[in-house]
């Protein structure tokens, strides 16, 4: 969708000056005819109502998880009440602003993406460490190999997001640095892989029981044993938080100085 539209500005006025999807709807109906408009506001549409109902439903859940509370579809509303307010709330609140004149969308827009993009990894790597807990996954955790694959995504995903914090903080950002930063990711991700594959884990059960890995289920949560983090793993997420605090809030300044015109 992104490439046919860019595609479809280059050489107009439009192109590189990104205002909201709406603005995109009506270009596109400019120069390449009313129906491509209307597929294009279709779309939008459609995966708006998507984004809305996936955004808020998770948002929902998260905070039954972490506050304990009860939280499921299969509840009636009076049985979560905490859970159906946050999900019922979070669609009025974004209904609110789309629909409030005057709100930036585009600014907003790409706030939300550029806030995405800083997030990302981070997520990412909590998602590797579930996938290596034996206690919730038993004979299914990540074996060596999609460890190893899995960190390059990573390695990829943080080094993009040190390019996009570089450009708040530096809007002239050459290409150079750009490339030196993807170097300089690149060697640093290939030299923990070989690390991590020349290292053994110790203590791990490997699985060989093919009946008893197609009958294994993750116990209840209240049995889960707490998450033993090694002192590496502790120096990581130390080193992940604190690159979230600056990240985070770099993009949040310029944002803020983007809707208070200061830049």
């Amino acid at each position: 969708m992104m490439a046919f539209a860019a595609a479809t500005f280059a050489g107009h006025p439009e192109f590189g000056n990104f205002q909201d999807a709406g603005a995109v709807a009506a270009g596109l109906g400019k120069y390449a005819g009313h129906i491509a408009g209307v597929f294009f506001a279709v779309a939008l549409i459609d995966a708006s109502v998507i984004g809305a109902m996936a955004v808020s439903l998770s948002t929902a859940y998260t905070i039954g998880d972490v506050l304990s509370l009860r939280h499921s579809l299969h509840r009636k509303p009076k049985e979560a009440k905490a859970f159906y307010a946050v999900y019922g709330g979070l669609v009025v609140l974004a209904a609110a602003l789309v629909l409030t004149p005057g709100t930036p969308l585009g600014l907003l827009t790409n706030a939300v993406q550029a806030l995405a993009g800083v997030l990302l990894p981070s997520a990412t790597v909590f998602l590797l460490l579930l996938c290596n807990d034996d206690a919730v996954l038993g004979p299914w955790v990540n074996g060596r190999w999609v460890n190893l694959f899995t960190g390059m995504v990573i390695a990829a995903l943080v080094m993009l997001s040190i390019i996009l914090t570089a450009s708040v903080l530096f809007p002239d950002i050459g290409q150079r640095t750009i490339i030196a930063i993807l170097a300089g990711g690149a060697l640093f991700a290939l030299a923990i892989a070989v690390t991590l594959l020349l290292v053994r884990r110790e203590g791990r059960t490997i699985w060989t029981d093919s009946f008893g890995r197609m009958i294994w289920r993750m116990p209840p949560l209240h049995q889960l044993p707490p998450l033993r983090m090694t002192l590496l793993t502790r120096i990581w997420m130390i080193v992940l938080r604190g690159y979230l605090v600056v990240a985070g809030g770099l993009v949040l300044v310029r944002i803020v100085a983007l809707a208070t015109g200061a830049v």
